[in-house]
């Protein structure tokens, strides 16, 4: 996730954002909008959902060891991303410890799991398109003073250097479990080797950490008219006008900074009156991108939309690059989910206008 470069350019250039586009040009299409000129759509912000865990540094493992712990209960998540940079075979494992006198049930209600792959972007989309695809419910029988792995899939892969593992699991646990994110040799016992493992030390981007607030509900102040308020945006994922989160490295209580909201899911609403149709783009803006979006329209989730779908990623020109996520029917209920893919680059913008 080697966005951070390209993000300062683009906070910059966010924050000039100025100007109204004409109902003329959003009628032809975004490739004729002028991108940093289309006014920001205010919306609300607010995080909910349990706890999010976030396992990405170090992104590239050198040696075995833990990548990030921490015990949790109730509803939590867990995003991963790490790629093994030794030059042999490893596995990367999650292992869920159960230290009290009795069973821990955890239920994993949604995930999405890639890889191991050498093509990143290809293993962070495909993820994503997982996840957001939902229908994966199932349980993990944590025994008393014992452990089992989080995914029994990812627990019997093997993973060749230089391939990346990324995973989304939601999950509810009835009592603490503490969840290791782990790399190790191929023929270890995960369960052994997690009694004396060490916790690696981080990368210099620091993502990992414990955060409040795994879910993002953004609704807008007001109801989008198309004959009125033609094309308009929401940027995501730049710190400006959508804040990253704060929490806390619990390997060694440092104060740590989500770079990105990697693992948060925004749920966004959008109201509109009947007045036409509108149509949703969305535009990279911090570089190669490769993800998906959820739709939810008229109540109904529909199947995610690749962003891009014609192609595995887009984003070498910002300002030309949208990915089409749909033309909807205005006054109709219409809801987005977005997060942000591994492997991918920030920030983007979601542009809304009149179809």
């Amino acid at each position: 996730m080697k966005w951070m470069k390209r993000l300062t350019l683009a906070v910059v250039l966010a924050g000039v954002l100025t100007g109204q586009a004409l109902a003329g040009a959003a009628d032809a299409g975004p490739e004729t909008l002028d991108i940093l000129k289309l006014p920001e759509w205010p919306v609300t912000a607010n995080s909910y959902g349990g706890k999010l865990l976030l396992s990405d540094s170090p992104e590239m493992v050198t040696a075995d060891g833990i990548m990030y712990q921490d015990t949790v209960v109730g509803i939590a998540r867990l995003f991963f991303h790490h790629v093994n940079a030794t030059n042999t075979a490893r596995k990367i494992v999650v292992l869920l410890e159960n230290s009290g006198p009795e069973e821990a049930q955890v239920i994993v209600s949604q995930y999405g799991l890639s890889g191991p792959g050498a093509d990143w972007l290809s293993v962070g989309k495909a993820a994503q398109r997982a996840y957001l695809a939902g229908g994966k419910l199932y349980s993990v029988s944590v025994p008393a003073r014992g452990a089992a792995p989080l995914s029994a899939v990812l627990a019997g892969s093997v993973v060749q250097p230089n391939m990346l593992v990324n995973g989304i699991f939601d999950f509810r646990s009835d009592r603490p479990v503490t969840v290791k994110v782990m790399m190790l040799p191929v023929d270890a016992d995960s369960r052994s080797f997690a009694r004396t493992a060490k916790v690696l030390p981080t990368d210099e981007y620091r993502l990992r950490g414990t955060f409040e607030g795994k879910d993002r509900m953004l609704i807008p102040y007001k109801v989008y008219d198309p004959a009125q308020d033609g094309a308009v945006v929401i940027t995501l994922g730049d710190n400006v006008t959508d804040r990253f989160l704060e929490g806390v490295d619990a390997t060694d209580g440092s104060k740590v900074l989500n770079y990105g909201n990697w693992g948060v899911v925004y749920k966004l609403f959008l109201p509109s009156e009947s007045n036409g149709k509108i149509a949703c783009y969305l535009n990279p803006r911090g570089g190669t991108y490769a993800g998906a979006l959820g739709v939810k329209y008229r109540h109904i989730e529909e199947a995610p939309v690749a962003t891009p779908a014609d192609r595995l990623f887009f984003g070498d020109n910002k300002f030309s690059d949208f990915a089409a996520v749909g033309t909807f029917s205005s006054d109709e209920s219409l809801w987005l989910t977005f997060s942000p893919p591994g492997a991918s680059n920030l920030p983007v913008k979601l542009v809304i206008m009149p179809q």
